[in-house]
């Protein structure tokens, strides 16, 4: 009998997760207008399960923060996730301008001598100084990430003379090289949050972060901006499209 209850706890555990990753896309992408979710009989109809275990999905985006649960109103969405796109290489406010204004908070900016890693990457000599700033990046008030980003001296320079608050460093790089960017080398991975990082976005002490190192081409291949990003995970979602290959993607029959 305890072999039969614990089997049976694990299924409900697991129906769970995937019902909390399908009610989770859902609130991602804005299926319940004004934020109310159906209620708990009507999720269960839905998705052909008991209430225990929609009520423990519910629980699983509670924990989250995604969701609140209130006696008498029901569950409701809590917080927004805004939509950050893998598939172009845009800026920050290019990227949510349809959901507010971001404003960077230049928490530094100075010409150093580089980590030799970071020389590495944006191919410069031994002693090469670059220009390394430190933003903290807020949408409609609400701290979004925290950018460190080294910049080659001759490109990131000429920045001391512009507004950061207000400009996405990807647009003020084209203006001043008269160039277009091209390419970027991206990888993702979770991180917690060490105490310094929590406290400027205001997040709870070792919370999953996105994390996102950014190397920068000029359309000619030079790189020029390497980046460190840490995204706070409950505010933000990653999306991209991508094909099973390099030729050009044919309808399937």
């Amino acid at each position: 009998m305890e072999r039969v209850a614990l089997d049976d706890r694990r299924r409900r555990a697991d129906r769970a997760r995937q019902i909390a990753d399908l009610l989770r896309r859902q609130i991602i992408h804005g299926g319940y207008p004004g934020g109310q979710l159906p209620l708990e009989s009507a999720l269960a109809r839905e998705f052909d399960t008991s209430r225990n275990t929609v009520r423990q999905a519910l629980d699983l985006l509670r924990e989250e923060g995604l969701v609140q649960r209130c006696p008498g109103v029901g569950t409701t969405v809590a917080a927004e996730k805004y939509p950050h796109g893998l598939h172009r290489l845009l800026g920050l406010a290019e990227t949510l301008h349809e959901h507010g204004r971001v404003v960077n908070q230049v928490r530094t900016m100075t010409i150093i001598e580089p980590p030799a890693p970071v020389s590495h990457r944006l191919g410069l000599a031994p002693g090469e100084q670059v220009v390394y700033l430190e933003r903290l990046r807020s949408l409609n008030g609400l701290p979004l990430s925290l950018d460190l980003t080294y910049l080659v001296r001759d490109v990131g320079e000429p920045l001391l003379d512009f507004d950061l608050a207000g400009n996405d460093i990807f647009v003020l790089l084209e203006r001043i090289t008269g160039r277009p960017l091209g390419t970027a080398e991206l990888t993702l991975e979770a991180v917690n949050a060490d105490p310094h990082t929590a406290a400027v976005l205001g997040a709870p002490r070792g919370a999953a972060l996105l994390m996102v190192e950014r190397l920068t081409h000029l359309a000619g291949g030079r790189p020029v901006d390497l980046e460190f990003i840490r995204f706070r995970g409950d505010r933000l979602t990653m999306r991209g499209h991508l094909r099973r290959n390099e030729k050009e993607e044919h309808a399937w029959p």
